[in-house]
């Protein structure tokens, strides 16, 4: 199968190992992130702000 791309086995085995940690790496700091904004969001204010009720409310 590999042949008909014009690749060898070996290269293929290297190109997929290269994608396997991009990924990875692109997962893990899209992780990083979304962790930082929500850490950023509750330390910025008050639960019920995020949440968008209002507490005059109650």
């Amino acid at each position: 199968m590999w042949e008909e791309l014009g690749i060898s086995g070996g290269t293929a085995i290297i190109v997929l190992i290269a994608l396997y940690f991009v990924v990875k790496w692109a997962v893990k700091n899209g992780v990083e992130e979304a962790y930082q904004d929500i850490a950023r969001k509750k330390k910025s204010g008050d639960r019920k702000e995020e949440l968008g009720l209002d507490t005059e409310d109650q």
